[in-house]
């Protein structure tokens, strides 16, 4: 089997345009909507959008790499690199590095890529790992292999290429970026596309020790960012995520042809799915703030710091809606404590409420999951001595 890079056409990327012709129509139409909708925002909604969607990133494009961090590390981090706080560092090295990672992608994304700016993003990542060369081309003479299986029955399914040719196809690699940026020698047009396969040639080349994922999506938002004429708003990674088999799957089949239609047909389908997640992003974010601004003067701190427990879950909901129990241990807070403080919640309606006895749930307004139980049959429970069918 060859890989990609050892064939002769290598980096002679060709596709079929018109296989995705409609997809690109759809991501350019999206652009202008997220666009308009985030512009007619207050300032301070923007701000927070924009957070929101970083912490995102930063946490799910290091859970594809099997790396959990906590929301709340990472949303500070994020904070402190815009300078809108003061609060300490966050304990986490991971956290710190992936956020300031998140920021500085987007102050420079008009700025031409650098081996220095590649080798500063991979020292980001890896702040608080030890056991990697941070900022260095990898170096090892064993293989660069993906593998999956047990010990000794592994599958090896993409070896890169040697340690000793990475300097020169990274200086090429880098050429090539600059090259087919706008205003470059040979532009591609299609931001997206440009994208695709930015992601695909760098993975595919694999240059660090650890951390291709990650840099490797970080080059992909840097050139959607640069055919845009501004920072993208999306998470790619929370897209990929969701489907992380998928994006094996495809990123395997790319990487034996330079032939790419179906590598920028799937890229296509994530760009377009992180597009609807920004959207959704927006409209949770301003429901946030009008939720804060109708009840901010009448919760007290167990009440908020659960409110803002349930909110980070995001446009997706929180899972389970809260429970009296589930009160308890997030407030740190007593049985009846809890009751009582949901119960005036639900009477102010800053919650609603669904089911009852051992299964009353309590749900944000704008939760999506509480329509959906609003919407189930409620059951209620058999009198006691009576018999069910079954």
């Amino acid at each position: 089997m060859t890989y990609n890079w050892q064939q002769p056409d290598w980096t002679k990327f060709t596709y079929d345009i018109s296989a995705f012709l409609d997809e690109l129509t759809a991501f350019e139409g999206r652009v202008g909507r997220v666009s308009g909708v985030l512009e007619a925002l207050p300032e301070g909604t923007q701000v927070e959008t924009l957070i929101e969607v970083m912490v995102s990133e930063a946490i799910k494009t290091s859970e594809i790499e099997g790396e959990y961090l906590s929301r709340a590390d990472v949303m500070s981090s994020i904070r402190r690199n815009l300078g809108l706080t003061d609060a300490p560092p966050a304990r986490d090295a991971r956290a710190a590095g992936v956020a300031e990672l998140m920021v500085a992608v987007r102050r420079e994304f008009a700025s031409p890529l650098t081996e220095g700016m590649l080798f500063d993003w991979h020292r980001m990542l890896m702040r608080g790992n030890r056991r990697i060369s941070a900022g260095a081309w990898r170096t090892h003479e064993e293989p660069m292999q993906v593998v999956s299986g047990a010990i000794g029955r592994e599958t090896v399914h993409y070896e890169a290429p040697p340690s000793a040719d990475v300097p020169k196809m990274m200086a090429r690699f880098v050429d090539w970026f600059n090259a087919t940026a706008p205003g470059g020698d040979k532009p591609i047009k299609q931001a997206p596309i440009r994208s695709a396969l930015a992601h695909l040639y760098f993975e595919s080349v694999h240059p660090f020790e650890d951390g291709n994922g990650r840099i490797g999506r970080t080059i992909s938002e840097k050139a959607l960012s640069q055919g845009l004429g501004r920072p993208v708003l999306l998470s790619l990674s929370k897209a990929i995520e969701s489907d992380r088999n998928a994006y094996y799957d495809a990123l395997k089949s790319a990487q034996r042809t330079n032939e790419t239609t179906d590598w920028i047909r799937y890229f296509l389908s994530v760009c377009l799915q992180a597009q609807q997640d920004a959207e959704e992003q927006i409209d949770f974010t301003l429901q946030k703030v009008k939720f804060f601004d109708m009840f901010k003067d009448k919760l007290n701190k167990r009440q908020t710091r659960v409110i803002r427990r349930m909110l980070d879950e995001g446009p997706k909901g929180f899972e389970g809606g809260m429970s009296a129990n589930k009160y308890v241990s997030i407030a740190k807070t007593s049985k009846p404590s809890a009751t009582r403080d949901l119960q005036a919640l639900a009477e102010m309606k800053a919650l609603i409420v669904t089911g009852g006895g051992r299964s009353t749930r309590y749900w944000l307004p704008f939760d999506v999951r509480a329509k959906a139980q609003e919407r189930s049959p409620k059951r209620t429970a058999p009198k006691a001595g009576s018999k069910q069918k079954t």
